[in-house]
């Protein structure tokens, strides 16, 4: 089992992405404290996991992570639960308000933000405080297409995953001494209630490629949860120790990484977000 003897907290584990990874998890061995915005939903999938796991340590909390007091209630009852936390999924995420920046709801833009961007932050934020006097642990933040391509109709969901991976390197670098590894995860494209959302908001909010393309992702499956799910119990394993501070994507890039690899990774800028230069495209346009 890889991940015995650790515990876990995963946000928005209730359903899909989430719930997925919270039975890999249980499957190799972790004990987890889960949350969710709703108290049924989180409950429900704690009893589903115990009935196939009876041997894990399960606690089910109902939390909001754009609430800091309630992230605060959620780490507090986690470590006393499970006498210690070693591994932080942060999956919880919404698409946010759909359509023109111009059109949508503020308030619910500025919710999105709270809920994807400022709610990992602050949940990563305690796990740091964990971790460090251990000088170990794992965060894995959940990205996904917003981080790599524009999302004209979705820009609350596209500007929090962008900055949750360069948040991802940022805090990869301010904890690198203390043995903390810090990973986002691209999924793929997953049909999920998110999915559902999308086409149901039609092609007039959120475009017509955008709507085309969840609609035959639909169709066809999408990439499916448990490669997502591997991926997270491949980097909150000791088998990922030193690979920090990059973005993977479960259906696309060779993980798991060979030691040689990951030390190519680490001297290099391979699985990061950077700026595209003239050069990088053939392109000689003089320098300034």
């Amino acid at each position: 089992m890889k991940l015995k003897g650790r515990a876990a907290i995963i946000t928005g584990a209730s359903q899909g992405l989430g719930a997925a990874i919270a039975e890999r998890f249980a499957a190799e061995g972790a004990s987890l404290a889960l949350c969710s915005r709703h108290q049924a939903e989180i409950e429900t999938k704690c009893r589903e996991l115990l009935s196939l796991h009876p041997q894990a340590k399960i606690h089910a909390q109902a939390a909001d992570v754009a609430s800091e007091d309630q992230v605060d209630s959620l780490f507090a009852v986690a470590e006393r639960e499970l006498g210690h936390i070693d591994i932080l999924v942060n999956n919880a995420g919404i698409y946010g308000p759909m359509g023109t920046l111009d059109a949508i709801d503020w308030s619910d833009w500025v919710k999105a933000i709270a809920i994807n961007l400022n709610g990992s932050v602050y949940c990563a934020r305690k796990a740091v405080a964990l971790f460090k006097p251990n000088r170990y642990g794992k965060i894995i933040n959940l990205s996904g297409g917003g981080a790599t391509n524009p999302l004209p109709g979705i820009s609350a969901y596209a500007a929090s995953k962008a900055a949750i991976v360069r948040l991802t390197e940022t805090l990869a670098l301010e904890v690198q001494g203390f043995g903390i590894d810090v990973n986002a995860v691209a999924p793929g494209a997953l049909a999920t209630r998110l999915t559902d959302e999308l086409i149901a908001a039609g092609p007039d909010k959120v475009g017509e490629a955008i709507h085309t393309r969840m609609v035959n992702i639909k169709q066809e499956g999408g990439t499916p949860l448990k490669l997502g799910a591997e991926l997270c119990v491949y980097l909150a394993s000791a088998e990922s120790d030193g690979l920090t501070g990059r973005l993977i994507a479960a259906p696309w890039d060779p993980w798991p990484f060979t030691d040689s690899a990951k030390q190519e990774i680490a001297s290099s800028d391979i699985y990061t977000l950077r700026r595209i230069l003239p050069k990088d495209r053939g392109k000689v346009w003089g320098d300034r």
